[in-house]
């Protein structure tokens, strides 16, 4: 891509300073390509909702108190080890009888397999969520599987540019094979900057699909925002992903906060097999770009045309400490929200796969194991066990 990006250009000096992983501006035919874009206005793109995208003034100040509280730290992390299941690259050689397989890597990475192809969204095998390896987030259990492991890989989907969701040494090593990057519009220049082939991009604004090996991938609206420089400019989009074969179809939230919209995209695209749905680091601070447990649950529900109807895998939670909430709380409150709705929910371990549409999925209350007890007990269903009633049989 060439020609002038955004206004106020970092000088060359300073742009040969920051470090890889703070990735590129759009520029160029890109940059022109996002100006045109009906989501973008006022010089960033934005959200089908408005949205506040982090505390600030007294708020941050609150909010700082609550996080840096010696006994709610304790309860943000596992205090063992976190129970992970060990799949090996037979286990993933073997087609699914199904024909659509979900392998859970911790936090919102998925290995989706669809009608004989091959998915994998938002994969982050790094230590840490940060653009230091030094510094930031660190993962509170090891990678289930080394990605080298895994085997062929159809499309690599990406939801956002933040950390968490875009990680270079993952992509830097998906690099080096044949993989497709199916990646929401400005992403891209990250993805050219560490070496990816303009030609291996499928860069697409909302509601824009692409084909690739037989699969119809699909960006959908989300409620979030970008950014992985010390400037936030919103000029990357975020997006939640439609992905359909031809026999099966799965829906990957990415980050959203809750909106009208699942409906919209239930209706065109659903419903699904199965949905991956964020429901971890949500906080009264940030309330409109994640989501609760029980708003992941009605979000699910509306992606299904309000039954329950479908397996919904929960995402993004278990694997980094991004949020006040004790560790364990999105695992204990996603099986109450399914529980409440009579939905089908799997809980597996990372690394474990499973077939959404089997007549049973993983339900084992897992985390358990490795949490805190609230200071009231467990709640009663599913004891340290498994919780059948909110894996109800297909």
């Amino acid at each position: 891509m060439t020609g002038t990006g955004p206004h106020n250009p970092l000088s060359s000096r300073l742009r040969a300073l920051r470090p890889a992983a703070f990735g590129a501006d759009p520029s160029g035919e890109r940059w022109e390509r996002i100006k045109r874009s009906p989501n973008f206005s006022d010089g960033v793109f934005q959200n089908p909702v408005g949205a506040r995208t982090r505390p600030s003034g007294g708020s941050m100040i609150e909010f700082a108190k609550i996080y840096f509280r010696k006994e709610a730290r304790a309860r943000r992390s596992p205090v063992g080890h976190v129970p992970l299941h060990a799949t090996t690259l037979a286990d993933l050689a073997k087609p699914p009888a199904s024909g659509l397989r979900l392998t859970w890597m911790g936090h919102s990475s998925v290995l989706a397999e669809i009608d004989g192809r091959r998915v994998l969204f938002d994969p982050v095998w790094g230590e840490r969520c940060s653009p230091f390896p030094f510094a930031g987030p660190k993962r509170l259990h090891p990678v289930p599987v080394p990605l080298a492991e895994l085997g062929p890989v159809d499309v690599v989907v990406i939801s956002h540019d933040h950390y968490d969701h875009l990680d270079l040494p993952s992509i830097r090593a998906l690099a080096s094979t044949d993989t497709i990057f199916a990646v929401p519009l400005g992403v891209g220049a990250h993805l050219e900057h560490w070496g990816v082939p303009a030609d291996r991009l499928r860069e697409l604004d909302w509601n824009e699909s692409a084909q690739v090996a037989g699969l119809r991938l699909t960006a959908t609206p989300a409620r979030h925002f970008c950014g992985r420089g010390i400037r936030n400019q919103q000029h990357t989009l975020w997006a939640s992903w439609a992905v359909a074969g031809p026999e099966h179809r799965v829906y990957h939230s990415g980050d959203t906060g809750y909106f009208p919209g699942f409906k919209d995209i239930g209706a065109e695209h659903g419903p699904f097999d199965a949905t991956m749905i964020q429901i971890g680091a949500y906080s009264e601070y940030w309330p409109d770009i994640h989501m609760t447990p029980a708003e992941g649950m009605r979000a699910h529900l509306d992606l299904q045309g309000g039954e329950p109807s479908g397996a919904m895998l929960p995402i993004h939670w278990g694997t980094f400490n991004l949020a006040p909430h004790p560790w364990a709380e999105p695992g204990e409150d996603t099986v109450a929200a399914a529980a409440a709705e009579g939905a089908r929910v799997a809980l597996p371990r990372p690394g474990e796969p499973f077939e959404p549409t089997a007549e049973r999925v993983p339900s084992e209350l897992w985390w358990r194991a490795a949490a805190t007890a609230p200071a009231q007990g467990w709640a009663a269903s599913g004891g340290k066990g498994s919780s059948p009633e909110v894996a109800p049989t297909a």
